[in-house]
């Protein structure tokens, strides 16, 4: 892609780039008391049914996950202009979601970075391997890789590793800074949730919460997972790399009923915020339909995002995601004889 496109995309996408102190807040006001409001009523329905309750959880984890979003912004230093408002709502918002603030920050950074760059991989985003990669690994290397791209693992056990295990240990090379928030979060947590127990139970606390948070962790790598995993999603190397490509190519628009994108707080225009993550949540769909290039972006479905289930390794030759079955084609018949569609072209840029 030229320079001078890439400029013109990114001209496009500047006026949107800019927070709304008023929609920020309203923002704030229809998701946070909800939320708090919805985990007293599934407190109080334990004493009727287990499973209005466990309904009620669902709803929860969907303003978790709205939160969250509100959270994601603020790591951006998108929600509001104001930078020590967004490091104290991010700090605050990281408690509601079990995130600390400066860790998923510094994380999420290096992850907008290097997405796509089959070089830089391994902070903040999936595991991924190359068929390559894979063929040449232990048994045992590709065993732990077949687990972790177990859906049942992924989106299993994988939200407990993130809020039990990832995110209240710091990295050996984080800075005071991010270490103390880490600190403070984990004691803010620990000082809460015991007077949560001590209130309402440890029994009546781990199905509320444990399930809320369960089921918004499920949600959150789900959304993840797709906007990154698609058949074909633009992978390359360091040589050849391309921040636009990475944002246009690499991350899809996941369309969602209305209801959804608005729990999800728009993030399926995830194109959109990997082109320009200053855009704030509530200007993500008109920076995308205000921008026909973007529209250009791999569009998927509820319906066809299951099938990205199916996609656990990186082809560097076809560009494109194939499936553990792909491989055994590959390894009986050679690479060079399986027939795979070749990639779309390149978005084009009016």
């Amino acid at each position: 892609m030229s320079k001078e496109k890439t400029k013109e995309l990114h001209k496009n996408v500047a006026p949107f780039a800019k927070s709304d102190k008023k929609k920020s807040i309203m923002q704030l006001i229809n998701t946070i008391p909800p939320l708090l409001i919805l985990w007293f009523l599934a407190y109080q329905s334990l004493s009727v049914s287990i499973w209005l309750t466990l309904a009620i959880t669902v709803v929860a984890a969907g303003f978790v996950v709205r939160t969250f979003i509100i959270f994601h912004d603020c790591t951006h230093g998108s929600f509001f202009k104001n930078k020590k408002a967004n490091d104290v709502l991010g700090t605050i918002t990281g408690v509601l979601t079990l995130f600390a603030y400066e860790k998923w920050k510094r994380e999420h950074s290096i992850h907008h970075a290097t997405s796509s760059n089959l070089d830089k991989r391994g902070v903040g985003d999936i595991w991924v391997m190359t068929i390559d990669e894979y063929l040449a690994a232990s048994k045992w290397e590709r065993f732990k890789y077949r687990a972790y791209r177990n859906p049942l693992v992924m989106f299993g056990f994988g939200p407990l590793y993130l809020v039990l295990i990832s995110s209240r240990f710091n990295r050996k090379d984080a800075r005071k800074k991010e270490r103390n928030n880490t600190y403070l979060t984990n004691i803010i947590l620990v000082a809460l949730y015991s007077g949560l127990i001590v209130l309402v139970g440890w029994q009546a606390f781990l199905i509320v919460q444990g399930s809320i948070m369960f089921i918004a962790g499920a949600l959150g790598i789900w959304l993840f997972y797709i906007q990154h995993t698609f058949e074909d999603s633009y992978f390359e190397e360091e040589s050849e790399w391309d921040y636009v490509k990475a944002a246009v190519e690499g991350s899809s628009y996941y369309k969602l009923p209305k209801v959804l994108q608005w729990a999800t707080g728009n993030i399926g225009f995830h194109h959109v915020h990997h082109l320009a993550p200053r855009v704030p949540n509530y200007n993500l769909e008109m920076a995308h339909d205000s921008t026909p290039p973007l529209q250009n972006a791999t569009t998927i479905t509820i319906k066809a995002s299951f099938e990205s289930i199916r996609y656990r390794l990186y082809d560097p030759e076809k560009k494109r995601f194939v499936s553990f079955g792909d491989v055994k084609n590959l390894v009986a018949l050679g690479r060079k004889k399986i027939d795979l569609k070749p990639r779309r072209t390149e978005f084009d840029i009016k």
